[in-house]
């Protein structure tokens, strides 16, 4: 049915009348309110094809009352706006059916593409019924994810549209983009929110310990099994089950998870007997699966299975206009935990942040935040309280040495003092002397946590873990 006759819904006057002008020269016919219950009369009366509403609004507001014109019109397209661009208003919006989501202020062309979209679609009854579901009002994961920019407004309407549905998916990006946050938040929108998260780091964990954790074990089943143990999959059953660096697990374990995928059922190691679970999975990466498929390194059968629903989390450097606010909620975080009473960030502080390329994405935003907030004695953060992103605040930066200079340097002193000609294997004596200090000092920064220090260094733990053995690395007393 095409669409004739528009719904505005807003406090703001001024909103009213340029969405009035702007649509009513597009040929719609335009009837306007002030207030949910007008809007509501209105919708009554003239039984409209399109709502465009505000969610803040004098009486009903707006998610109210769409879910009242949801129930009432069966089909309706509802387009949701708000100045309050927060990850629980838009995924609210799409879970109890809105067509779109319209973070304020936007382009009248953007609306205006909306409604001719809406125009076109075909929008059914099981369809409507599928966004909004019949979930109760559920709590919000702990830490949010945060960003008003287009790419997390996206992120945002899609979580809304797949968290109720059971759809496998895999979410890609770089390291400390945020990926267990998104599953968090899918699992916290969901009809599973009443039952276990369990998330395991499939590259944290020794590949001969990795089956018995995911699948659970019979007591005396190996050298250790003194007693049975569920696994990761019977502790999720009726939850969901989040598999981090899944392109680190060994082919013989993907065999095996395929094996749960398409029958819904594991078998403890050294058991013999299939127990049914109901677990939706989810899976992250931070590689390139398809590459690591064509490689013969990851079954192709798998990802298929795994990629269902794909989400790709864009790295921080990509969305630099959501920094402002994950600075103020770290700023926050920061105050809770810390008792610190840093407040803000000035003007040239959050410029120089914008400006660096963040390689760690949110994480390494998040513990440049914190660090800043503890050490500073002001309750203000300005430039000075970031030495390491103030490139002139350091003498070697002052002189413009990079660190390729510096090493370029140091390797010119070294080299002056020894007979070149006569030795053997330099290439890799010197990366040997690089390679220690730099994984001492990686570790000691993340307190010898290798998981972490792993994440930071780009590589395997196990190859962290055997580097170190090699290396002869060691904590220093006390650490």
């Amino acid at each position: 049915m095409p669409i004739n006759r528009i719904l505005v819904a807003d406090d703001e006057e001024s909103i009213r009348w340029v969405l009035s002008k702007s649509l009513g020269k597009k040929g719609f016919t335009v009837d306007l309110a002030s207030n949910g219950s007008e809007a509501l009369e209105l919708s009554r009366r003239y039984q409209h094809d399109l709502a465009v509403l505000d969610i803040k609004m004098p009486g009903i507001n707006g998610l109210d009352l769409l879910t009242t014109l949801q129930n009432e019109r069966p089909g309706m397209p509802v387009v949701i706006m708000t100045a309050e661009s927060s990850m629980k208003n838009a995924i609210e919006a799409m879970k109890r059916g809105a067509y779109d989501y319209l973070p304020k202020p936007f382009d009248l062309d953007l609306l205006e593409a909306i409604v001719l979209r809406a125009q076109k679609a075909i929008i059914t009854t099981d369809e409507v019924h599928r966004l909004k579901g019949e979930l109760r009002e559920r709590q919000r994961s702990e830490r949010p994810l945060i960003g008003n920019g287009k790419a997390m407004q996206e992120l945002f309407k899609l979580i809304g549209r797949i968290a109720p549905s059971d759809a496998t998916i895999l979410i890609t990006g770089e390291s400390g983009t945020g990926k267990e946050l998104v599953a968090r938040a899918i699992h916290a929108n969901s009809n599973r929110l009443d039952n276990p998260f369990i998330a395991l780091n499939c590259a944290a964990i020794p590949r001969e310990l990795l089956e018995s954790e995911l699948f659970g074990h019979e007591k005396g089943s190996f050298t250790g099994a003194h007693e049975r143990k569920a696994g990761k999959f019977e502790q999720a059953n009726g939850g969901t089950i989040f598999l981090d660096e899944i392109g680190d697990m060994a082919l013989d374990l993907q065999a095996k998870l395929l094996r749960v995928l398409q029958e819904k059922e594991v078998t403890r190691t050294g058991g013999s007997a299939t127990i049914r679970i109901d677990v939706r999975i989810i899976a992250a990466t931070n590689m390139n699966l398809e590459e690591k498929v064509a490689a013969r390194e990851f079954r192709e059968d798998l990802f298929y299975r795994l990629n269902v629903v794909p989400i790709h989390l864009p790295p921080l450097r990509e969305r630099k206009e959501d920094i402002p606010l994950l600075v103020d909620f770290f700023l926050g975080r920061a105050r809770s935990e810390f008792g610190v009473s840093t407040s803000s960030c000035d003007e040239s502080a959050l410029k120089l942040l914008k400006r660096h390329d963040w390689p760690g994405n949110v994480r390494e935003l998040e513990n440049t935040i914190q660090r800043a907030s503890i050490l500073s004695p002001d309750p203000i953060l300005t430039v000075s309280d970031f030495p390491q992103l103030n490139k002139g605040s350091s003498t070697a930066s002052n002189r413009g040495d990079s660190l390729e200079t510096l090493i370029a340097n140091k390797l010119r002193i070294s080299l002056g003092q020894m007979e070149v000609n006569e030795l053997n294997n330099l290439y890799d004596m010197v990366l040997h002397q690089m390679e220690r200090p730099l994984l001492t000092l990686i570790l000691e920064t993340t307190r010898w946590n290798q998981v972490r220090a792993a994440e930071i260094l780009g590589i395997n733990r196990n190859t962290l873990r055997k580097k170190i053995q090699t290396l002869g690395i060691t904590p220093k007393k006390g650490e």
